[in-house]
C-alpha cells in the first residue's frame, strides 16, 4: 500500500474531527489529524506537510478564511477546503480569492467528506506562486527540515576542521594537567615512613 495522505481537520467542535476520521480511514489511504483552532493548525503545520487541510469558518480567535490565507501564501501546493454552516456569498469570495480548492457546507455526509477529498488531492497545484511578484514569492518560500538540516550539515563539515584542531592543541594541556593532578594526589596519600 501507498504512503497515507496526511489529512489536517481544523474545527473547534470535536464531533467533526470524528466524523472525517471515520470516513477518511486508514484503509481507505488516509490519516486525519484534528486541530481545534486556527493557531494550533498553524503549529502542526510548521511541524509536518499536510496533503489537504479541511477548516472550519466559525471558529475562536482566528477564522477559517484567515487560517486559509495564510496557509495559502505560505503553501500554495497545499489544497485547502472550506466547510461550513455559516457560508455567506462574501466569505466563500474571499476563500476563492485565496485559492482554496472547495467550499462546502455542513451538515456532511460522509459522500461529501470522501469526494472533497479526493477531488481536492487531485486538483493540479495552483499557479498562484507564478502570478505573485518575485519579492512576494521569496518572501512566501518556507525553509523545510531538509533545507535546515543541510545547513547545518554544511556548518559543521567546515567546522570539524577547527573543532580538530582545538583537541589536538588541547590534549597536551589537559595530558599536562592530569599528570599533575594524579602526582599530587599521589604525594599527599603518601605518608613518610618512621
Amino acid at each position: 500500500m501507498s504512503a497515507l495522505r496526511k489529512v489536517l481537520v481544523v474545527d473547534d467542535d470535536p464531533v467533526v474531527g470524528k466524523s472525517f476520521n471515520r470516513v477518511l480511514s486508514k484503509d481507505k489511504g488516509y490519516l486525519v489529524i484534528t486541530a481545534q483552532n486556527a493557531a494550533e493548525a498553524l503549529e502542526k503545520l510548521r511541524e509536518q506537510e499536510y496533503d489537504v487541510v479541511f477548516t472550519d469558518i466559525k471558529m475562536p480567535g482566528m477564522d477559517g478564511v484567515e487560517l486559509a490565507e495564510r496557509v495559502k501564501a505560505s503553501r500554495p501546493w497545499t489544497p485547502v477546503v472550506i466547510v461550513t454552516g455559516y457560508g455567506t456569498t462574501a466569505n466563500e469570495e474571499r476563500a476563492k480569492a485565496a485559492g482554496v480548492s472547495d467550499f462546502v457546507r455542513k451538515p456532511l455526509s460522509p459522500e461529501m467528506i470522501e469526494e472533497s477529498a479526493a477531488q481536492a488531492l487531485h486538483q493540479p497545484a495552483p499557479a498562484m506562486v507564478a502570478k505573485m511578484p518575485a519579492s512576494q514569492v521569496e518572501e512566501v518560500q518556507v525553509e523545510t527540515p531538509q533545507e535546515n538540516s543541510r545547513i547545518k550539515n554544511i556548518a559543521l563539515f567546515l567546522a570539524a576542521p577547527f573543532i580538530g584542531l582545538a583537541y589536538a592543541v588541547m590534549l597536551p594541556f589537559v595530558g599536562i594537567g592530569m599528570l599533575a593532578w594524579l602526582g599530587g594526589r599521589a604525594l599527599m596519600t603518601k605518608t613518610p615512613k618512621e
